[in-house]
């Protein structure tokens, strides 16, 4: 885009060479002095928010459009005179990535306290993969982006995946009472998962596309009482389980070769495809407020009228605010307030606002 010629109007559009912007800014190097009638491309993956003086002043989906601003090549330029030709009416157009961003990794970096009513107080390390998607790109740029040129999802990935942590903990706390009858339950523990973060994400503009739980893992000596506990099941008493154990042992050190992890690979080739079979599916498009279908480059909604473009949220309530709210007109609240981090009263730690559960010694709040 010529930003700096005088006469000629600007052509505005961006490619994603990278694959992991999330938002691109043009002019790159801040803002700019784009004249009216410059014409801006985007394409069917994007979104584009047109900056105006420093306030969002329309977005605008896949097509050709043309700008409207205050900036008249030559006359501009002349009556910018008092600001060292440099015009005060200031404009950028934010590019956001609306396709799915899949692959991108969650984990624990310290283990979780979990409450466990056999084992009792153990600590657990889990890990697995998430996709996501811009569902709300003025309210994302407001929130996260900011004033950042380039914004990217390794930028992202890492507190993302801290919220998935934190939230992991409260539904095992609230869904699962042992680790014993965590096998099998993988899926279920996902798909709740995944409701209960839909709205962590919507407070940033973004929609939890996928997300998978590779492992649970329970530190070694856990893993191994509960190899025992599931072995003690099979037998009568624990003298004949302590007879197994010691044929087992004989029988280990009797080995001269050990060829019985030659087909533990062979089975993992199987895993991944169902895994990652529906990221690339289009998500449907709906109302936030009564769920019907709306068209992708829809403003407001067809059926209840609700305005699909968010510029704000309530931090308190989840309300969708007017651009210049400074209070919530659901709770009252100020808009810039923002929810208290959760104190567990056992340990003094400090957890999300919504926390159910401590991650770091497992109690109730």
């Amino acid at each position: 885009m010529g930003t700096d010629n005088i006469i000629f109007l600007e052509v505005i559009e961006w490619f994603d060479e990278s694959g992991k912007e999330l938002v691109h800014r043009i002019p790159e190097k801040g803002s700019g002095e784009i004249k009216f009638g410059a014409q801006l491309t985007v394409r069917e993956s994007q979104a584009a928010i047109f900056f105006y003086q420093g306030k969002a002043y329309d977005i605008f989906g896949s097509g050709r459009h043309t700008l409207t601003t205050a900036n008249i090549p030559i006359l501009t330029k002349v009556l910018s005179l008092p600001w060292g030709f440099t015009s005060p009416l200031r404009a950028e157009v934010y590019f956001a990535n609306m396709k799915i961003f899949p692959n991108l990794k969650w984990g624990t970096r310290d283990p979780v306290a979990f409450k466990d009513s056999r084992l009792g107080l153990i600590r657990l390390r889990a890990f697995g993969v998430f996709s996501i998607r811009i569902v709300q790109p003025v309210l994302f740029v407001n929130t996260l982006v900011g004033t950042q040129g380039v914004y990217t999802t390794e930028e992202i990935e890492e507190y993302l995946s801290q919220t998935i942590v934190s939230r992991f903990n409260d539904y095992l706390g609230g869904h699962l009472d042992t680790l014993v009858n965590l096998p099998g339950r993988y899926d279920a523990i996902s798909a709740g998962l995944k409701n209960r973060l839909q709205e962590d994400f919507s407070h940033y503009g973004l929609g939890l596309s996928d997300l998978y739980i590779n492992a649970i893992t329970p530190p070694p000596e856990v893993q191994q009482a509960i190899d025992d506990k599931s072995r003690l099941g099979v037998f009568d008493d624990l003298n004949s389980l302590l007879k197994m154990k010691a044929a087992m042992a004989m029988e280990k050190a009797a080995e001269t070769e050990g060829g019985a992890g030659t087909g533990l690979g062979m089975g993992l080739g199987f895993m991944m495809p169902p895994m990652f079979s529906d990221l690339l599916k289009k998500s449907d498009i709906e109302c936030p407020d009564c769920r019907q279908p709306v068209p992708q480059d829809a403003k407001f909604c067809p059926s209840c009228g609700h305005q699909l473009i968010v510029f704000n949220r309530c931090s308190q309530c989840g309300k969708n605010l007017p651009p210049q709210a400074k209070f919530c007109s659901r709770c009252g609240k100020p808009t810039e307030q923002k929810p208290p981090a959760r104190t567990c009263p056992h340990c003094g730690s400090e957890n999300l606002p919504d926390s159910i559960f401590c991650n770091w010694c497992g109690e109730k709040i």
